[in-house]
């Protein structure tokens, strides 16, 4: 199943942190790499790295693997990811040691049901903007959605 999704990266005073991420390595459970960000100003920037993935079970794993690391300012971690069906990107933040998704005013996310089989990856949503004047779909009730992570 192809869902291509764009994921930056930005966080203070981790280039060490990061530096792993910017190869590739079978050992990891999502598979690409991320490449530095670079600004027009030369070094800058120098806090943001991006990695597009084309396929959902490629990305599987991906926020578990940022969380684990040991990043020097934690508190500066902002992941933002956009999927090819979402209108926007959303945020996740590290809050209590775990990356969540932080709520966007005028956006909310919207889940489809559970598939009947784990064959499949768990898909993320999709992240809808809510002041577009268009018709929103109905939510699918929390108990009836996929519980395995889709990043």
């Amino acid at each position: 199943m192809s869902r291509i999704a764009e994921v930056i990266v930005l966080a203070l005073d981790a280039n060490e942190v990061m530096e792993p991420l910017t190869r590739d390595d079978p050992a990891r459970s999502w598979y690409g790499h991320f490449v530095p960000v670079h600004s027009q100003w030369g070094a800058s920037f120098g806090a943001g790295w991006a990695v597009e993935f084309d396929r959902m079970r490629s990305r599987t794993g991906l926020l578990a693997c940022l969380e684990s690391l040991p990043w020097p300012r934690p508190g500066s971690v902002q992941v933002l990811i956009h999927d090819e069906e979402d209108d926007c990107f959303g945020l996740w933040m590290i809050h209590d040691g775990k990356l969540e998704e932080v709520g966007l005013p005028r956006t909310q996310r919207y889940h489809d049901p559970a598939p009947q089989s784990r064959e499949f990856p768990p898909r993320p949503g999709y992240l809808y903007r809510t002041d577009q004047g268009r018709t929103l779909p109905e939510q699918t009730p929390a108990g009836h959605r996929d519980e395995r992570p889709a990043w």
